[in-house]
């Protein structure tokens, strides 16, 4: 279908929505409408095709097969349309007439389906055990080897399938927004809205920026997740397979057509890659780390990190309409500043509401993609309340879409301040605590949250939960070599270090309550406006088990029943007892958890944990 029939395929789609949205609808897509012409193929497309061979595998290094016999051809197809960086409108085009589950809602977003898999599947991922990077892998539950024969199997299997297909969707953009940094990707898939996805995701090519991106080999993620792996295949767990080579610069995708997958993909190659920048035996301070975080930036060129796992408030948190927002999930830490690895944001879209989170909601327009979320078909408004397809229904959309968001996403300035998250579901930790180095270190490795009940199936009572560097799934390093520059860096710049509790306070899950947003983002203000950092010594004290640094007295309206976990403990009428029991069992939960990270830790790192 030509883009001029778009006009009758759109009001089917969003006839039910108001007439405010329609009217925006229909103004956005008019000023995309494209003539034919112009969308013929440039000068510069056309060397792109061309390109698609410069990535072939010459050889393989399969030690009981013959190299030549195990050559593969490349994504060559005889009769597909390949679509370029395209349009949103053609792709929106595209998904509808051929992507079952896809629709335009009320407020112009594409609302599509993954499929049966509607979240990542980390215990499909597996490297290429290669001589390049065997001693730099930290190999194990969340790393684990595939050898060439089974990757090149798999790869064949994908190429096969992707020559097969009718239309073939090429996505050419970076891995970050620092020129001297970023890295080149390219995208090769047979669903448009994958497509989409990326192209919101990843940092824009400009044209005039091809020939530097083709002359660094980009990475190259072959996207065959609609055909299955075949399960008998040495190393495989499931029908779902992702697979990467570092050598080969690919990364292979079947058996799942989740489009995080891919987003994950490229910032688990940057957690290998950034670490290795500008040299491998360059000091930790002045190599490139790679953060699973928010960064944020005030008026004063204050740039705050906040890290943190699900539920812990960290895109709520650094959204502040006083700061621009550099990124919500993705950076890395130079020698110059910060930057963001991507070009859009990936938001939670559970229980969303205009008045809770008015940027992610405004944000859902003509161009961004919504994921596995219950659309009414006669209204064709989202109920984002309803969780029967899955609670991980997503939203994509560019960085653009965020008001106070700063762009180009990079900034050189390096962070003042450095704010671990949790949620603390059995009421211990306190709202807010200052960390030394080797507790910052302890605590990153540790990626403390707790779950509570209703946030996933079968869970009844609060379980804590424990992710390295609060993203153990995209790390590949050990955890201590990106705990060791984070470290470094915040000697390097003097920044301070929290850790702020979100979660119960006065007692555990059932007994207190949740800390209120509004002392949470209390004492965020406290850390941005300097005054936590310019309390006196007499005005903190020292946690007994853990060693946290709290404050002793009420600071910005935060009474210190709050602040001091003990004394809330003991206004809900529980006893002094009660607290340090639950403190004790905590504590030997971070301990036990700690165990598997002692050995390749300095011994001033371990003793940072809880003393018990």
């Amino acid at each position: 279908m030509s883009l001029s029939r778009m006009a009758y395929v759109v009001p089917r789609a969003f006839a039910a929505g108001t007439p405010q949205s329609r009217l925006r609808f229909a103004q956005q897509l008019r000023g995309l409408r494209t003539s034919p012409a112009a969308l013929a193929p440039t000068a510069i497309e056309t060397s792109v095709r061309g390109n698609l061979s410069n990535w072939n595998v010459s050889g393989s290094s399969v030690s009981d097969m013959d190299p030549e016999e195990f050559k593969l051809r490349d994504v060559k197809p005889q009769h597909a349309e390949i679509f370029y960086n395209s349009p949103r409108a053609l792709l929106y085009e595209h998904a509808l007439n051929n992507e079952k589950g896809s629709r335009i809602v009320s407020s112009g977003a594409l609302s599509v389906s993954s499929g049966v898999r509607t979240g990542r599947s980390p215990g499909d991922k597996r490297f290429v055990d290669e001589p390049g990077s065997r001693d730099d892998i930290w190999w194990g539950p969340v790393n684990v080897k595939l050898t060439d024969k089974s990757f090149y199997t798999n790869r064949e299997r994908a190429v096969d399938f992707l020559n097969s297909q009718d239309k073939l969707y090429v996505v050419d953009a970076w891995a970050g927004w620092d020129k001297e940094y970023r890295m080149p990707v390219r995208v090769i898939t047979s669903r448009a809205y994958h497509a989409l996805f990326m192209q919101n995701m990843l940092v824009p090519a400009k044209p005039e920026e091809m020939s530097e991106f083709l002359n660094k080999k980009p990475f190259v993620v072959l996207n065959a997740g609609k055909f299955p792996c075949n399960r008998f295949t040495e190393g495989m767990s499931s029908g779902t397979s992702v697979a990467v080579s570092l050598e080969k610069g690919e990364m292979v995708i079947l058996g799942t057509q989740y489009a995080g997958e891919m987003k994950k993909g490229v910032f688990t190659i940057m957690n290998y890659y950034m670490p290795l920048m500008p040299s491998r035996d360059a000091p930790p301070a002045k190599r490139a780390l790679p953060l699973h975080a928010s960064a944020n930036i005030g008026k004063d060129d204050d740039v705050s990190l906040f890290f943190g796992l699900s539920g812990t408030g960290k895109t709520t948190l650094s959204a502040d309409p006083t700061r621009d927002l550099i990124g919500d999930d993705e950076h890395v830490w130079t020698s110059k500043g910060v930057f963001n690895i991507e070009g859009g944001c990936y938001a939670k879209c559970v229980g969303l509401t205009e008045e809770k989170e008015p940027e992610v909601y405004r944000a859902i327009r003509f161009g961004s993609v919504l994921e596995n979320c219950v659309v009414d078909d006669s209204t064709s408004e989202v109920d984002y309340d309803d969780v029967s397809l899955t609670e991980n229904t997503r939203v994509a959309y560019p960085l653009e879409f965020i008001p106070n968001a700063r762009i180009p996403a990079t900034v050189d300035h390096h962070p003042k301040n450095v704010i671990l998250l949790t949620c603390d579901a059995f009421g211990v930790l306190p709202p807010v605590s200052k960390l030394n180095k080797d507790q910052l270190m302890y605590q990153f490795i540790s990626g403390y949250t707790a779950k509570v009940a209703g946030t996933e199936m079968g869970i009844v009572e609060p379980q804590a939960t424990f992710s390295s560097c609060f993203g153990a799934p995209f790390l590949v390093w050990h955890p201590f070599k990106y705990a060791e520059m984070l470290a470094a860096k915040l000697d390097a710049h003097g920044a301070n270090a929290w850790l702020i509790n979100s979660g119960w306070i006065g007692g555990g899950y059932g007994i207190g309550e949740r800390c209120s947003l509004k002392y949470t983002r209390a004492l965020i203000d406290a850390i941005h406006d300097g005054s936590l950092d310019k309390l006196d010594a007499s005005s903190w004290s020292t946690m007994d088990i853990f060693g946290l640094q709290i404050p002793n007295k009420s600071i910005s309206g935060v009474p210190v029943e709050v602040l001091v976990p003990e004394l809330g403990w003991q206004a809900k009428g529980q006893s002094k007892e009660d607290y340090w029991k639950a403190t004790r069992n905590l504590g030997e939960m971070f301990t036990s958890n700690f165990e598997k990270y002692a050995d390749k830790c300095d011994a001033s790192v371990v003793n940072a944990g809880p003393k018990l």
